[in-house]
Formats: C-alpha cells, sequence, structure tokens
C-alpha cells in the first residue's frame, strides 16, 4: 500500500450532482501539496472528501492505507488535521481557548485538560507565532494573527496530516506570506504533510513541493511546479495565455503577466 493520502476512483458531489468523477489521485507523504484550479473546478471538495465533511459517492480516500470513511472519527483526528475556509469561533473566545480545542481528539470523554495538553497549548501557540496573545479574544486580532490561531488549534492536534481550504484568503501580501513561511517551516522542520488549496498562482509555485492542478473535477496535471505551472496548462486550466520565467532564488517558474486567450 501507498503511504499518505491516495484516492481510487473517487466521485464526490452535492445533492447527487457530481462535482469530481472517477478521480484517482496520489499525495506523497512528508511533502506540501498545493491544489490550483479555476474556481468550481473541484479544489474544495477534493479536500472536503479528504477531511471527512464530504462523503464519497464512490470510491475511496485512504491514509496511509486505511479507509478514512470507514475509520473511527477520533482515530482519523488524531493523524488528520483540518482548517477549512473563514472558520468561525463563538464569541468572546480567547486564543488558548481556541487552541485548546485540538486537543479534543486526545481525551478520554469528559476528562479535563492535563499537564502535558497545555504544555502542547503553549507549543503550539509559541511554535505560531501567536503566544503573546494567548488571552485574547480573537475578535480583537488581525486577520493574520486569527489565521496564526486557527493554526495554532491545529498544531495541538498534534497530527502528521494537515489540510487547509484557501489558508490565505482576505489576507494582504505580508500576511499571506507570513502564514505560508509559517507552513512550510512546519513541513520543513517537522516533516508534517501539508495539504492546502490556493488560488494565487506563483505563490502556489513558491511553497509547493507537489501541485495537483484540477478542471472539471478531473486531475488534468500533477508533480513539481516546473512539471505542472507551465504555459500549456495554464492555457487548459485558466484560459489563460501566461508569460512564464524562473525565479532567480528558488528556480521555481514565476507568472509576470497574462491575458486572457485570444485577448
Amino acid at each position: 500500500m501507498k503511504s499518505g493520502i491516495v484516492a481510487e476512483n473517487l466521485s464526490l458531489g452535492y445533492d447527487g450532482k457530481p462535482v469530481i468523477r472517477h478521480l484517482n489521485v496520489s499525495i506523497p507523504k512528508g511533502a506540501v501539496t498545493v491544489i490550483i484550479g479555476a474556481n468550481g473546478c473541484g479544489k474544495s471538495t477534493l479536500l472536503k472528501g479528504i477531511a471527512r465533511i464530504l462523503k464519497p459517492d464512490a470510491g475511496t480516500i485512504r491514509l496511509d492505507g486505511q479507509d478514512i470513511h470507514a475509520s473511527p472519527s477520533k482515530e482519523i483526528a488524531r493523524r488528520l488535521a483540518v482548517l477549512p475556509q473563514s472558520p468561525v469561533a463563538p464569541d468572546g473566545m480567547t486564543v488558548e481557548e481556541l487552541a485548546a480545542y485540538g486537543r479534543f481528539p486526545h481525551k478520554h470523554g469528559f476528562g479535563a485538560l492535563t499537564r502535558e495538553d497545555f504544555e502542547i497549548i503553549r507549543e503550539s501557540l509559541h511554535i505560531a507565532g501567536i503566544e503573546d496573545y494567548r488571552d485574547q479574544p480573537l475578535s480583537n486580532l488581525s486577520g493574520g494573527q486569527r489565521q496564526r490561531a486557527w493554526i495554532a488549534m491545529t498544531l495541538c492536534q498534534k497530527t502528521e496530516f494537515m489540510l487547509l481550504d484557501e489558508p490565505t484568503t482576505y489576507l494582504d501580501m505580508a500576511h499571506q506570506m507570513e502564514i505560508l513561511t509559517l507552513l512550510s517551516r512546519l513541513n520543513r522542520r517537522e516533516g508534517r504533510t501539508i495539504v492546502m488549496v490556493l488560488h494565487e498562482l506563483n505563490n502556489a509555485s513558491r511553497f509547493a513541493g507537489h501541485i495537483l492542478a484540477m478542471k472539471n473535477g478531473f486531475l488534468l496535471a500533477e508533480g513539481s511546479p516546473e512539471k505542472v505551472v507551465t504555459r500549456e496548462n495554464l492555457r487548459e486550466i485558466y484560459q489563460i495565455e501566461a508569460d512564464l520565467v524562473s525565479d532567480a532564488k528558488t528556480g521555481k517558474p514565476i507568472c509576470l503577466s497574462y491575458e486572457n486567450c485570444g485577448g
């Protein structure tokens, strides 16, 4: 069995309307994988299927060979953390209280948090760079700070796999870079497998080790940024004619400018 996340003959949809049909894809363990594609192509739908938010109409999703939809929820939550798009917390919740939710998959019944739990919470707040705001209500924080608080919660789960649906949405360029750099650091230093949906193509190319490019519910291309981010693929995915160059620091492809096909 392959390690990592493997979808076989996967079909997903809403209210009987298919979005993804008979998809076969492998997401490598220990890498940063970014899912790209035009709006409505199935990026978030695929992530919801992997996260068990959406039940497959057909096919299977395996986590290190284990069918995630046939496994106990708490067991999967100990291995896979999920940060949905635009998460919402109760009014007045503090950063530390939010982070503590990440320890729930490891609790037995209604037991209180232990000394070990509080140490993990402290460590996660530190890693996420949000420990100075631990007693602050989330509503008092900037967009970037709130996103760091949510990432701290996922870190508290102590999982090997982290799924994030558009973690940089509504953030300015500086805060986008902060969040993506943090996730990249978690991958490099702790070996966590990061899977995320991103809209900004140059960020996807810069931070991904592996890219999945989707179109109309199908996998159009996959592999390294150099393999996926090409003029031909971008034409097919987004219907654009792109001017690409190689980044002098990373060697990754960068889109300098683009126009609509035929424009």
